[in-house]
């Protein structure tokens, strides 16, 4: 597919953001026309206007042409991929915000005289470039730990120059946003709850409900040997509602000694230096979803169980939902990474968010959190059938993440409808029926159930299935788990060039034969 201005505005405000199965887009609604529901975006007459000069700043029309050419010319886009003049009226038209990563490695626990020598060098460069009195008023945050920091700057000739300092390992205008504001969607958002198919679910002896694709993964087989008990899965997404017992005041009343706890690094602000953050209550929908997909707890209430039901969860809501295109979404996502990698009792990571290309702050964050030990699980992309054609979107795209999409429940391999794949993918799991019916999962309220879908759900079961796997060997390294769930999948010891391993027998993971 051509992924240029007249597709864009071909799809802009599609159906498919309306579709009554809502739960199919909870994963990454990619690439066409879509926008936070956070209140983060500034208002248009607010913005800053382009500035004039020796050169005029591109239109945000102009500025996305760009980016499709370079996508159709090299498959994918990455922000040193551009010119010093896109890469000027990105910044313009982001309220003049630059992220710059400096150093030779992504983070430092304690920075060297060294580092910061080079850091204050860059912000004197900018002070000087700008006419600021001092460094400090061109800072608009930086980070304690990652080696990166958010900076003001207006001058093209100053963002030339910047690119050519060979202590900075990127420049990205943070505050862009390729998504049009007049194409806004809930990207992945819901709340409602749903009919389930009663076809569509088993039920256990407590009378809890177990989803159907558990059994083509054998999960219920596999909670003979382990139900994730001691595990902490760390979820990073959009929150955990409020209004959902089985995941706040009733997650430990089946089985005693298990524990979700609720954090929020998301800014709900238009102003980058805000610090205030959002809370952990999930007012999307989806952040619950993901939870309970890997863990909502065993119950006699008819209530829909995770896969690792005996885990315990972290919550973060750093997002306020699936696509990070926000300033303060990527900041939370980061800053979530962050707070999980320092946590001893968390040794997974599940990730059902992203975006189409590489942002620099959560690449140095994962790779933070994986050098403390973690598994970090990350979704492939969904996105309407026009353009999942597109190929794993990031932060799957490290080799530091392990890579999930979907299938659908037939003899062979086939995407599910919305689902991305290609050579990054290292998962699958089967999660969309042929009536078009997906994982049914613990809803937002209290008595609700909803199908959720896409990428999203394949990332969080999988988690899930890595907690089952962990639980029934503690003393296991992640490279042992890893190896485990890869010997335990369909193509092993092959890769396919799409589906990665495949689906993973669950009960083979964890009993090893």
């Amino acid at each position: 597919m051509n992924f240029s201005k007249k597709n864009r505005e071909r799809l802009k405000g599609s159906a498919f953001f309306k579709h009554p199965t809502v739960s199919w887009i909870s994963c990454l609604i990619l690439f066409i026309l879509i926008s936070s529901c956070t209140n983060d975006e500034m208002p248009q007459e607010e913005r800053q206007q382009p500035q004039t000069g020796q050169q005029k700043a591109l239109s945000p029309e102009e500025i996305n042409d760009q980016i499709d050419a370079i996508i159709e010319k090299e498959g994918s886009f990455n922000w040193k991929d551009a010119n010093d003049h896109l890469l000027w009226s990105a910044a313009v038209h982001g309220g003049d915000i630059l992220t710059i990563g400096y150093g030779e490695t992504s983070f430092n626990e304690t920075k060297s005289s060294a580092l910061l020598h080079i850091k204050r060098e860059i912000l004197a460069t900018i002070a000087l470039r700008e006419q600021q009195k001092n460094a400090d008023e061109t800072l608009i945050y930086e980070d304690d730990i990652l080696n990166f920091m958010d900076v003001k700057v207006t001058s093209l000739d100053l963002v030339t120059e910047l690119r050519k300092n060979k202590n900075i390992r990127y420049i990205e205008p943070e505050g862009y946003r390729y998504f049009t504001a007049q194409a806004k969607s809930s990207s992945g958002c819901n709340q409602s709850g749903e009919t389930i198919n009663g076809g569509d679910y088993g039920t256990l002896s407590s009378g809890a409900k177990i989803p159907w694709n558990f059994y083509d993964h054998k999960i219920n087989q596999a909670w003979t040997y382990s139900k994730g008990r001691g595990v902490g899965v760390g979820v990073i997404d959009t929150g955990v509602s409020s209004n959902q017992p089985y995941l706040g005041t009733k997650f430990d009343d089946y089985y005693s000694g298990r524990y979700i706890r609720k954090y929020g690094t998301y800014v709900d602000s238009v102003w980058p230096w805000s610090r205030r953050t959002d809370g952990p209550n999930d007012k999307c929908g989806h952040g619950t979803s993901a939870s309970a997909a890997v863990g909502a707890p065993n119950n006699n209430a008819g209530q829909f169980v995770g896969v690792a039901y005996e885990s315990n969860i972290i919550s973060y809501r750093g997002t306020s939902d699936v696509v990070l295109n926000g300033y303060h979404e990527r900041k939370g996502v980061a800053n979530a990474l962050k707070a999980l990698g320092n946590r001893s009792d968390v040794k997974i990571i599940s990730m059902s968010i992203g975006y189409p290309w590489s942002i620099g702050r959560i690449k140095d964050a994962v790779k933070y959190a994986y050098a403390r030990g973690k598994m970090i699980f990350a979704a492939g992309g969904t996105s309407t059938s026009f353009t999942n054609w597109y190929g794993v979107i990031f932060p799957a795209t490290m080799s530091e993440t392990i890579a999930v999409t979907g299938v659908e429940e037939e003899a062979g391999y086939d995407e599910c409808d919305t689902c991305h794949k290609g050579s990054k993918i290292d998962f699958t799991v089967i999660m969309e029926r042929g009536n078009n019916n997906h994982q049914p999962v613990l809803g937002f309220n209290n008595g609700q159930s909803q199908y959720f879908g896409g990428s999203s759900v394949a990332t969080a079961t999988t988690a899930g299935m890595a907690a089952l796997v962990w639980s029934k060997y503690p003393s296991w390294t992640r490279a042992q788990v890893l190896q485990r769930l890869k010997e335990s999948a369909d193509f092993y010891p092959n890769k396919n060039g799409s589906y990665g391993y495949g689906n993973i027998d669950a009960l083979r993971a964890v009993r090893g034969y």
